[in-house]
């Protein structure tokens, strides 16, 4: 290479360096769009599993209950269109009233029950003393044992004429000689599955009701005893409005959990004597998989699902409405 090709060389690389500059930052812009696919990154794996696993079964369940769903249908794939025909059927059948009626007098006193009983418990709990732990912790059983196991020894419990509960009842002289038929009257048998879904539920409001209560600064019962105030004084003007936002949760939670009990029902009753115990829950269940009217059935689980989300949005509409009046007082 010639002495004027080295000097064009040099200078060709000289100019590329002078001309060369640094990668410039990334704008703004760039940046948010940088975070936004960031988030979505971490979303999209929840997002995902709730179209697939809630998302798809509910729009399924949906479609459904506008079709004539048969066993054959699960053959063939093919339903053919019924639109409304499902809900004037369920509508017409002469017990929906009935049915309600059973799921509203179930959920209503269930939940009363577990909430009051729940709230006592963590109340009591609240306080040291020996082996409050450990009994807390057994407390917590109901909940953990399997639904189908609790509901088949209270079936035991409850029977008529080997049953513990019968044997306490007379023994003190609170039920008749024969005994409450618990599970072979329609009158009591609705009574019978409240019992057993208390129990199931208390464990739930104690945990949730517990944590609420613990959470509150121990400071200002101090100040609320320096300043004279009473057990009901404290717990209204204190407790009750700081636990407001875990009563919400678990009452709307437990709403959810009771409106579709199924198991305990099935078990403890089947839903009889006489429909006695049915609920919209179970008349769901039987009519899906006994008598296989899958687009009935499809049909009253979306009536529970709206029933759920009307609670829902009904209760939480008032009680932001209080949380808002008290404030302003």
């Amino acid at each position: 290479m010639t002495h004027v090709e080295l000097t064009r060389s040099h200078l060709t690389d000289s100019q590329l360096g002078r001309d060369a500059k640094p990668s410039a930052p990334p704008t703004g812009r760039t940046r948010a769009r940088r975070e936004r696919l960031a988030q979505w990154a971490f979303v999209a794996p929840a997002v995902v599993y709730l179209v697939a696993f809630f998302g798809y079964p509910i729009v399924k369940n949906v479609v459904m209950s506008f079709q004539d769903y048969s066993t054959a249908s699960l053959y063939t794939g093919r339903a053919p269109f019924a639109g409304l025909a499902n809900y004037r059927a369920l509508l017409h059948s002469g017990r929906f009233g009935e049915l309600v009626w059973h799921t509203a007098v179930f959920t209503v006193v269930s939940l009363v029950g577990q909430f009051v009983l729940g709230l006592a418990l963590a109340l009591f709990f609240t306080r040291r003393f020996p082996l409050g732990g450990v009994i807390r912790a057994l407390l917590l059983l109901p909940w953990l044992l399997p639904m189908v196991a609790s509901a088949t020894v209270w079936r035991w419990m409850l029977d008529q004429d080997n049953g513990v509960v019968n044997s306490l009842l007379t023994s003190a002289r609170l039920a008749p000689a024969h005994g409450v038929p618990w599970l072979s009257d329609s009158h009591t048998a609705l009574f019978a599955v409240i019992i057993v879904n208390i129990w199931v539920g208390i464990p739930f409001n104690l945990v949730i009701l517990y944590g609420g209560l613990k959470e509150i600064p121990p400071e200002l019962y101090e100040a609320a005893a320096i300043d004279g105030a009473g057990r009901i004084a404290t717990f209204r003007h204190i407790t009750w409005p700081l636990l407001r936002p875990v009563v919400t949760v678990a009452v709307v939670l437990g709403f959810i959990y009771t409106v579709k009990v199924i198991d305990i029902i099935l078990v403890v009753t089947g839903g009889g004597p006489a429909y006695g115990s049915q609920t919209l829950a179970v008349e769901s269940y039987q009519l899906s998989f006994k008598t296989f009217l899958f687009g009935q059935g499809a049909a009253m689980g979306n009536i529970l699902i709206l029933v759920s989300l009307v609670f829902a949005m009904v209760y939480l509409r008032f009680n932001r409405q209080a949380v808002r009046a008290e404030g302003e007082q």
